[in-house]
């Protein structure tokens, strides 16, 4: 790699001065953001015109905004940006109200990646196979974006416009996530399919979010009934997607192996992947359907002991 300058602001405001006064990536220099690096890094050696190599990097690790995991009843969940993946599987508070974000975060690499990988370096690099965007998606979280102009929020699905291509400005940084909190008997997991069983990427994830209405005590009447259903899939579509006609096939209907079915099946059809060197289409199609109806499963097992 050629020589770069490296810019260690201490405050948000001051990296966000550095990307804007410097100037931000055009194929021909600019600078990035540095998070855990664990993406960034590799690019860089890489190269070429797929990678270009910035001239400077603006490093978020001392940024204290990015930091933090904080819960309330009343505000929900916040996920700093810069919060690292170990953090985030070993939270007490995500791994018992939100185990499908925990689920996600400790599926990426090894035990020395999670511990540098960032949640805002996975979802802005873009990558449809990001780990935590599906757990994220299914769970209807926001991105908060902070640029010169001060601060503004989308729904996480509008971040994403194509492989390694996000909605923020050359100079905006992702800030935080703000998760809802669940309403009770809500159960959620993820899954993937690797060939291998780690330090691999999804050739498909599969994120279930499920909210049942109220046990009765008096069997299926109630209990069963789901009142609201959220399916992301990951590695299937230029980006992460949300399988919305397989939501509407579980809403309002009871729990059975056979509705499951028909909601892995629509969800199924919903993707959109390609083939390559680590499968075909036509079977990231096959697992999508198996791994959503298995997922759908678990989740409803999980929400009944809410």
């Amino acid at each position: 790699m050629r020589k770069l300058e490296y810019f260690a602001p201490r405050s948000l405001q001051e990296a966000i001065d550095l990307l804007r006064q410097r100037g931000a990536p055009d194929g021909h220099g600019g600078g990035r953001p540095l998070a855990g690096g664990t993406d960034l890094v590799v690019q860089m050696k890489e190269g070429g015109a797929k990678f270009p190599l910035p001239s400077y990097v603006v490093s978020l690790r001392l940024v204290p905004e990015l930091k933090g995991i904080e819960f309330s009843e009343a505000g929900g969940l916040r996920i700093g940006a810069g919060v690292t993946m170990a953090e985030v599987a070993e939270s007490p508070v995500i791994r018992d109200r939100f185990c499908i974000i925990a689920d996600g975060a400790g599926l990426i690499g090894s035990i020395q990646t999670m511990n540098m990988a960032t949640v805002g370096g996975n979802l802005c690099n873009a990558a449809p196979s990001a780990d935590v965007a599906p757990p994220l998606l299914a769970c209807q979280a926001q991105a908060v974006i902070a640029g010169p102009a001060g601060r503004r929020s989308l729904p996480l699905e509008e971040l994403f416009l194509g492989p390694g291509r996000t909605a923020l400005a050359p100079d905006e940084l992702l800030l935080e996530l703000r998760v809802p909190a669940p309403p009770p008997r809500t159960g959620g997991v993820y899954v993937r399919h690797t060939p291998r069983k780690q330090m691999d990427i999804a050739v498909v994830g599969v994120g279930v979010l499920l909210t049942l209405g109220p046990s009765t005590g008096s069997g299926q009447a109630t209990g069963d009934r789901i009142e609201r259903a959220r399916i992301a899939l990951g590695a299937v579509a230029p980006t992460p997607i949300r399988a919305r006609e397989a939501e509407a096939v579980l809403e309002g209907s009871h729990c059975s192996d056979a509705l499951f079915g028909s909601a892995a099946q629509a969800a199924a059809a919903e993707s959109k992947p390609i083939s390559d060197a680590r499968g075909s289409a036509e079977f990231r199609r096959h697992l999508v359907r198996v791994m959503t109806e298995r997922c759908l499963r678990e989740a409803a097992s999980r929400a009944r002991e809410r």
